[in-house]
This record gives structure tokens, sequence and C-alpha cells, in this order.
């Protein structure tokens, strides 16, 4: 049940265990006799902290690793939405990734006709953007990883379900892939 798990929730037993003293299966048993299939995300946190003494981060884990297992919350579910993100690594100097992104008309050659608002750019390090197809949020960083390397990385934020973040995550998968080819 072990491996079921750790595809399920991202982080596997034993990890769990050596920072929690507990697995997965412990875990889940833990909480469902305290009640926590009743409680909120919060309450369930402060289950983990007070009668386990889970510190903040492991708390967050194992909690959500505690919904998802339940059917609590789905994959990629937060609490104003579902959110996915993408990351890639390029051959590029940050500031030309970064114009990349910024510059439409640069943008359009990989990422096409995407209509999308440019709230707040820092230049070679970040953008906000509003994804006006469905009034989502887009927060794009970028990271220099050497003077011709660097690393940009897409959130996208408040998709209304599952199957639009399922839809949004290769969207930006494939869009990452056709930045990379384009620099």
């Amino acid at each position: 049940m072990a491996t079921n798990r750790k595809l399920q929730l991202g982080v596997g037993d034993e990890a769990v265990k050596k920072a929690t003293g507990k697995t997965w299966d412990q875990w889940i048993a833990a909480l469902d006799k305290a009640g926590c299939r009743k409680m909120d995300h919060k309450q369930i946190v402060a289950v983990l902290h007070s009668k386990h003494k889970i510190g903040p981060w492991w708390g967050q884990m194992v909690t959500v690793g505690y919904e998802q297992a339940t059917g609590l919350r789905a994959k990629h579910e937060k609490p104003g939405g579902f959110s996915v993100s993408a990351s890639r690594t390029l051959a590029a100097p940050v500031g030309q990734v970064f114009d990349a992104f910024n510059d439409a008309k640069t943008r359009a050659r990989w990422l096409g006709k995407a209509a999308l608002t440019i709230r707040k750019a820092t230049k070679n390090k970040s953008l906000r953007i509003t994804w006006d197809a469905d009034d989502t949020r887009v927060d794009v960083n970028f990271y220099a990883k050497g003077a011709a390397k660097s690393m940009v990385a897409v959130e996208h934020d408040k998709l209304p379900d599952a199957k639009s973040a399922a839809k949004m995550k290769a969207y930006w998968g494939k869009a990452l892939d056709g930045l990379k080819a384009t620099l």
C-alpha cells in the first residue's frame, strides 16, 4: 500500500516516518480516529500540532496528504481552487527568458495568441499575470543558473476544477517546451 500512497501523495512512507514518526497508513488511521474526516484543513493542522506535536511544514504536508488520500481534497486542489505548475531549465540567460515572456511579440512566437494581462513585472525576477480566458492567475518566476542558463517556473492558480487543472498542466508543459525550442 505504501507504493500507492507515494504515487498518490508524492512523499514516500520512509520520508514521512522519518520526519513524523508515522507512515501514511498510520497517519490516516490516527487522523480518522481523531474525527478529522469531519474537519476542515485548519482544524486538521491544529490536531497535528496539538495532539501529535507536528511542526508547521510537516503539518501542512500530512494534512494535504490525508485530505487527498481520504477524498477530502482532489489532486492540485487548494482552498482557492486548483493550482498547477511547470518548470524548465533553459540554455539561455535569465534576461532573455524574462523577455520571452514579457515582450508580446516574442511571447507570441512560442505561446501563440494567448490572451493575458501582465499585472506586475519585476525585471528578470517575476511576472504576475491574469489569464484573460477565465480570469485565473499565473505567476512566473525566473532564476539565473549561471551566465547562460536559467530556470523558469510557472504556477497557474484559481482554476475552477480538476479537468481545467489537468488541461492547463499539459498546456504549460507544452508551452515551456515551445519556449525552450524557440530560445
